[in-house]
């Protein structure tokens, strides 16, 4: 009997095991297929306006179609992809357009969302303050540098752009708040890789307006920091518009 009972117990385990490994490897694949397909989409390899097909995007990530829907499902939800009836009803997948409604609303939403995150970090004690400050003058420095020398290199002004505006995100941002700006700023990284070429033309600016968030942060000024950060992202808006104007939408025919 107790031999029974160990069997028993022995296969049971075995099968829950198996049951754990099998939702592992199923929530595995969906998150894989999900940074994938974003990736794809955010670096421009899958294009605004392009259809999108499950199958297709399944044989090139190697895996079943199961994950591949549940990820655009996802990607779908946070604006990513768009979703429209086809032939006999049937779903038909694409690319967000990028257009400069859809850049406007974004990058308000950003930079309300980050100057919340100013706000509470420039109610930061002065020794807190004073290591924020520091590392967000020597990424501003960065950049004056590469504006001083021409050197018009979108990747490594997009990534002392990001980690200057991240560095004002953590030190103070919340769980929640920092939830919210991971969804969105992926979708505004898509404006950037594919119009970068026009908006490093004006980083100056981009690093005068910077100058100004340190300042307020110095002072521990709120409602200036709170301000200066979101000026600076609705100017970038701006600055998206023209480059727009020039090159045309992408995605919206």
């Amino acid at each position: 009997m107790a031999e029974r009972g160990t069997l028993s117990t022995s296969v049971n385990g075995q099968a829950q095991g198996d049951q754990r490994s099998g939702r592992t490897g199923r929530v595995s694949n969906l998150r894989k297929s999900y940074r994938q397909i974003r990736d794809m989409i955010v670096h421009g390899r899958l294009a605004p306006g392009s259809r999108v097909v499950e199958a297709e995007l399944a044989e090139h990530l190697g895996v079943s179609r199961t994950p591949v829907r549940s990820a655009l499902h996802m990607l779908q939800r946070e604006g990513f992809i768009n979703s429209a009836s086809g032939d006999r009803t049937k779903e038909r997948l694409t690319v967000a357009p990028l257009t400069k409604e859809d850049a406007g609303e974004l990058y308000a939403i950003i930079g309300h969302l980050e100057g919340l995150a100013a706000r509470k970090t420039a109610q930061l004690d002065l020794a807190a303050r004073s290591v924020v400050i520091q590392k967000l003058r020597e990424l501003n420095e960065g950049l004056r540098e590469l504006g001083l020398a021409g050197r018009e290199d979108p990747n490594l002004i997009f990534n002392l752009d990001l980690s200057f505006h991240q560095t004002v995100v953590d030190v103070s941002a919340g769980p929640r708040l920092r939830r919210l700006l991971k969804a969105v700023n992926p979708q505004a990284e898509r404006y950037w890789r594919l119009y970068a070429s026009g908006i490093v033309k004006q980083l100056g600016v981009m690093v005068d307006e910077h100058s100004v968030i340190i300042q307020a942060l110095e002072q521990g000024d709120c409602d200036r920091a709170e301000r200066a950060i979101q000026t600076n992202w609705l100017n970038g808006a701006e600055r998206l518009f023209r480059v727009i104007d020039t090159i045309g939408e992408r995605g919206s025919w």
